[in-house]
Parts: C-alpha cells; structure tokens; sequence
C-alpha cells in the first residue's frame, strides 16, 4: 500500500488573486493530485510576492500533516517570477533530479520548457515542487513526477521501500 500524499496546491498568480484571471492550473493541478489519491488539504491562490510565498511554504512544510507542496506559476522570466528564488530559500536540501526531469521532458513537447525556472526541493518532511502556470505545462509536468511522488513521500517519512522493491525483482 503506498504512502498517503498529504498535499497543498499553491497558485502564484498577480492576476487570479487580484480575481482577475480564473485559476485553470490551480484546479488542473487539484485534479492531478486526486487522481493520485492525495488528500488535499488547502488550495490557495497567492500573489507573486514573494514574502506571502515564502510563509505560506514555510507554514505548511512545518505541519506534521503536509508531506507534498506544489505550487503552479511564477517559475518564468516575468519581473515578478520569483517562485523558484523563494523556494531555494525555504527548502533544506534541492532534489533537482525533478525538476530536470521535467524540463526535459517538457522539452520534447515545447521549446519554452527553456525557460522554466522551477525547482524542487525538502523542507522539513515535505516535498516542494515548483510547476509552471498553465494548465498544460501543469498537466505535462505532472505527468513525469507521478510515477516516484509516493516513493518519494515515503522516502521522507523514513520509509525506505527496498523490501518492496525488491519483491518486485
């Protein structure tokens, strides 16, 4: 039985918290994680600053029932795309191997994959992974992480998972 992904979907948009824009990545990226079978705990939609960001991320990180924090938007070359430089400051350890992943695979189907600046990282026991801010590049990035979110959810919660690896081999 895998782990239980207990997560937070953060949107990083001026516009849709000005109410300006609907959040579309927002509920993409709430629909993703149901499909995975996450609990979600909260769906918040934040402005780009950078200071809101940072609390929010330390905030939920630090709760004993949050083990997954992904945030769409704020990952571009914009002024205000500052979503990746907040998340350096807040994650203990970058698990890059994500966020290349994703740019690589990205990459195949859009050559603005270039750039996206996202990151991924570990703050306390909760993953943070950064997300570009339209519903298809949610969806495609998504879609590469999905097979290793459990594993590495438990990973982080000290659960190794070798024995059932090595069952399967």
């Amino acid at each position: 039985m895998p782990t239980p992904i207990i997560a937070v979907a953060i949107t990083v948009s001026d516009r849709c918290a000005r109410g300006e824009q609907e959040d579309l990545s927002g509920a993409a990226l709430v629909e993703l994680l149901r499909e995975v079978g996450a609990d979600i705990i909260a769906h918040e939609v934040l402005s780009d600053d950078p200071e809101a960001l940072a609390d929010s991320l330390r905030e939920y990180a630090g709760r004993d029932d949050v083990n997954l924090i992904i945030t769409t938007g704020g990952t571009g070359f914009g002024p205000r795309d500052n979503t990746p430089e907040v998340t350096r400051e807040v994650i203990e350890r970058e698990a890059p191997g994500l966020a290349e992943a994703m740019r690589a695979e990205s990459l195949k189907h859009t050559p603005m994959a270039m750039i996206s600046r996202g990151v991924c990282g570990i703050c306390s026991e909760a993953l943070i992974v950064n997300l570009p801010g339209s519903p298809k590049a949610v969806r495609e990035s998504f879609a590469v992480i999905r097979p290793v979110l459990h594993h590495a959810v438990a990973l982080l919660l000290g659960r190794s998972g070798h024995e059932a690896d090595e069952k399967v081999q």
